[in-house]
C-alpha cells in the first residue's frame, strides 16, 4: 500500500468519521487505492492519524457504495472494476445526462453557452499539454458541469452529481487512453454546437453517443486487465 500517496485533510464541519471516509474514498476514486488493493486498519489509521474505529465505520460506508470489496479470512480490498459495475453506472447516467440535456437546451442562458465554450477550449488546452489524467477528468467533469446547472433542476443537479463521483474512477481510464484524446474534443464540439442552437434531439443522441463511446472504451480496457 502506497501510503504516503494521500493524507487526511482535518474539517472542523465534519465528525472525523466522514472525514476519514471522504478521504479513503477520493484515494480509491483517483487510484491512490488500487482495485484489488488490501485496506489494512492498523496502515490506515497509523497514516491517516486516527484510531481504528473511524477507519472500520469508513470501509463499512464504502463497502455499501461498492467500492471496497469484504473477502471472507482476508478482510477489505478495493473492489475491482468490472464490466457489470461500470455498465450499471454508465446506463443510468445515459439516461439522466439525456433528461439534462435536454432540459438545458431549454433553459440554457447566453453566459452559460459561453462558458460551456470556455470550459471546452480548456478541456482542449488540458488535453493538448498531455497533462496529468486528473486533471483532464476535472476538466471534463467543468464542461459536463455547466450543462446540468443550466437544467435549473436543483433535485437532477444533486443526483448527477453524486453520479459523477461514482463515475470518477471510470472516467480516469477512459482519459488515460491518448488515442480516444481526438474522439471526445469532437463529441464536446457536437455537444456545445447542439445544445447553442437549441438542438433538442442532436444534443440527447450527441451525448448518447458520447456515454456510449465511453462504455465501449472502458469495457476494452477491463477486457486486457
Amino acid at each position: 500500500m502506497q501510503m504516503d500517496m494521500f493524507q487526511v485533510e482535518m474539517n472542523e464541519y465534519l465528525p472525523l468519521r466522514d472525514v476519514v471516509f471522504n478521504t479513503l474514498r477520493q484515494a480509491i476514486l483517483k487510484g491512490e487505492l488500487k482495485p484489488g488493493e488490501r485496506l489494512m486498519e492498523i496502515q490506515l489509521a497509523q497514516r491517516l492519524g486516527v484510531s481504528r474505529t473511524p477507519i472500520r465505520e469508513a470501509i463499512r460506508k464504502l463497502e455499501l457504495e461498492g467500492l471496497v470489496l469484504m473477502i471472507p479470512r482476508k478482510g477489505a480490498e478495493v473492489a475491482k472494476i468490472t464490466e457489470k459495475s461500470m455498465q450499471d453506472v454508465l446506463e443510468v447516467r445515459r439516461a439522466l445526462e439525456g433528461l439534462a440535456i435536454q432540459l438545458a437546451c431549454g433553459r440554457i442562458t447566453k453566459e452559460e453557452i459561453k462558458e460551456l465554450e470556455e470550459k471546452k477550449k480548456q478541456f482542449e488546452e488540458v488535453v493538448k499539454k498531455e497533462e496529468d489524467v486528473v486533471k483532464m477528468a476535472e476538466a471534463d467533469e467543468a464542461f459536463h458541469t455547466v450543462i446540468y446547472n443550466a437544467t435549473l433542476n436543483n433535485r437532477l443537479i444533486t443526483i448527477l452529481n453524486n453520479l459523477r463521483e461514482q463515475m470518477y474512477r471510470y472516467r480516469l481510464e477512459y482519459l488515460k487512453d491518448t488515442s480516444l484524446h481526438e474522439k471526445i474534443l469532437l463529441e464536446h464540439e457536437e455537444i456545445l454546437q447542439s445544445v447553442s442552437k437549441r438542438q433538442e434531439e442532436k444534443a440527447m443522441e450527441a451525448i448518447c453517443i458520447h456515454i456510449d463511446n465511453q462504455q465501449e472504451a472502458i469495457r476494452t480496457y477491463i477486457k486486457k486487465s
